[in-house]
Parts: C-alpha cells; structure tokens; sequence
C-alpha cells in the first residue's frame, strides 16, 4: 500500500485589511524568497496615518481590482513603516545577505511611466506601496519583496530607528524639493509624525525660526524637543497675526502644510510673505476651497511634495547614523503583533492626542 499525505506549509500570523473597519489577525502561508528577492524577519512596525485612514475609509490606496504592478487586491498585509533581519536571499542577489539589519523603501513603480523615464520614480503613474498594494506587508512575521527595497542599516542605527526612516524621509524630502533656505523662517501646520519630521530637516538645514501650528499640547511639546522654536494652539491665537509678529512683519518664507486642514491651510495662507511658498505634504480626505485670491495677490507658490527619491531614503540613514537624526521619541507606544488590532488601530484612534508614532514589535 502507498500512502500519500498533502504537505503542509508553514503558517504565521499577520493582521490584514479585509474592508473599511476589518482588519484581521490571520494564520496565512509563510511566503517563500526566489529569484530576485528577499525574506525578511521582521522587527519594528510603524503604523501610519495612511494606515488608519485605510482603516476608517477605505479602501482608498489599497486596490480594489488587481494592482498593476503587483498584481495584488485586497485582503492584503498591512505596514508599509518597517525594519527587520534578512533571513533568506535569491541565488542572484548581491547588496544584501542573510543575517543583515535593513530597512524597506516600501513604494513600488513600474518603471516605464513618463514620471520613471524622467527619473521620478516616486511619482509613478501606477504607484504602489508595499504593506498596501501587496508583496505582502511589515504587519506579519515574515516578508518577502524584491531586492531592490531593501537598505542595510549601520550597526549604529536601532532597528526601532530604522523603522522611522520611511516616514522621515516623506519630511526630508519636502524640505529638499521646497525652495527654503537657510536662515529662513518656517511655518509647520501639523505637529503629527511627518510635522515633526520636517521639524527635524529644518533645524539640520539651518532654519532661523521653525513655527509649529498644532492644537494638541503633547504634538506641541514634542516638536519643541525636536528643535520648533514657536508652538502656536490655532484655538487661542490668531496665526497670521502672530506669524508676522515672529518674522518681523515679513511673514514665513515658506510654510509647510501636513494637517490637510482646509481652515488650517487658509489661515497659514496669509502668515506666508509675497513671493512666499506652500508645500502641501498632507494627503487630502476632501477637496478643500482654497482662498485663491490671497494666493494670488501676493504671487505665492504653492506646490506639492510626494513622498521621497532614493536620494533622500539613503540620506535619511546617514542622518541617523552620523547623529543628526536621532527621532526615536517619536515612538510613543509599543505594542505586539497579537495587539495590533486593539492596541493599534483602535487604540490610536480613540486616543489620538496621546501619540505620535505606534510601534509594533515583531
């Protein structure tokens, strides 16, 4: 007699989008490293803004139909924030080995858009993220991508640091595209993680005075200890009127927006100096109504900032390890995998006020 038996594959735990308010803690398939990619254990997991917007609105970047480039819909692993070790490598595979601490470039393009062929990867017609768009997420234990997102981090960066690198990078990119200068005078609409983050570039770059609108009081207090030089509540002071106090009568030469506020952003309009520039970093539920004639009566510049370039993922690291990046208080709570969906999402939502960044730890 000959027996046969179906070959069981090995199981692991991750939380996964199921439809707006449904994320499930699931045993899924371990997923297996071939060709060209690489197995990561994973350690540290941010849980994003864009994350809990999925979560109460979505699906909004998560494919509802088959994503082009991956090929992925939803139910799809969550985390997009993350580090790990390498466990398993592809045959081909040479700028990572197993054994290594990195850190996952978690946006996915398609390399042949008008935007990639003109090196502009980041804004991608067909634009992906992993954590969201497939290729599996930081919110499991295990995770398999091609080789081309993962980064080595030095010895002397933490992995709980280098799960902060995505994020950072999102601020340090819109400093650098931003025309600011240093020696400039800076306003921050949002003191939430990419606030903060700009906060950090700011001061690196050498900003004069780095003015913060927050209404939370710990956002405040936190982006004082990252280098703000002025906290202004929105709900107690008059924030043109006390911007053009703060920079001599001129105005900021460039102001931030991250809040995605419409009467945030129509009141940091007037706080901007002529010839001024807005950046808007902020990722828009509703279409706002912009007071356009205040724009144009003092010929500002209002542009967007998408993201990050290579470039600035790589300078991120440096930053940290060299010392000049140092953003772990941003961390404001650690929880478990198992938790994630009680602790995290819920939790987050429910108690905004008390928390910058959540960390799952793997």
């Amino acid at each position: 007699m000959i027996s046969c038996y179906a070959e069981r594959k090995p199981t692991m735990l991750a939380a996964r989008f199921h439809g707006r308010g449904d994320i499930r803690l699931e045993k899924i398939e371990e997923p297996q490293c071939g060709k060209g990619e690489v197995k990561l254990r994973l350690a540290y997991v941010g849980i994003c803004g864009s994350d809990l917007h999925e979560y109460t609105s979505g699906p909004v970047l998560i494919p509802k139909t088959p994503h082009p480039i991956t090929g992925s819909k939803y139910p799809v692993t969550m985390g997009h924030e993350f580090s790990g070790i390498v466990v398993e490598v592809g045959d081909d595979i040479q700028h990572i080995s197993a054994g290594q601490r990195v850190v996952v470039r978690p946006t996915i393009f398609d390399k042949t858009c008008p935007s990639c062929a003109s090196g502009n990867q980041h804004c991608c017609d067909n634009i992906g993220f992993i954590g969201l768009s497939g290729y599996g997420g930081g919110l499991a234990e295990y995770l398999v991508a091609p080789a081309e997102h993962f980064y080595h981090i030095p010895e002397n960066v933490s992995l709980q640091s280098a799960a902060l690198v995505e994020p950072v990078a999102v601020a340090w990119h819109a400093v650098n595209i931003s025309p600011f200068r240093p020696g400039d005078n800076v306003v921050v609409v949002g003191g939430g993680p990419i606030g903060i983050g700009i906060v950090q570039a700011l001061k690196i770059h050498g900003a004069k005075e780095i003015i913060v609108v927050e209404p939370i009081e710990s956002r405040r207090q936190l982006s004082k200890d990252f280098g703000a030089t002025h906290l202004l509540d929105p709900h107690d002071v008059n924030i043109p009127e006390t911007v053009l106090r703060l920079t001599d009568n001129i105005g900021a030469d460039v102001v931030f927006d991250t809040a995605g506020v419409e009467g945030a952003l129509n009141g940091a309009i007037p706080a901007c100096r002529t010839h001024g520039t807005i950046v808007n970093v902020a990722v828009w539920e509703k279409r706002p109504a912009v007071q356009v004639n205040d724009l144009m009566y003092k010929e500002l510049n209002y542009m967007g900032a998408a993201l990050y370039d290579n470039t600035s993922f790589e300078r991120v690291i440096q930053a940290m390890s060299s010392g000049q990046l140092n953003p772990d208080k941003m961390v404001t709570s650690k929880i478990m995998l198992s938790e994630v969906v009680e602790k995290g999402f819920k939790s987050l939502l429910e108690n905004r006020d008390e928390h910058s960044k959540e960390s799952h730890r793997g």
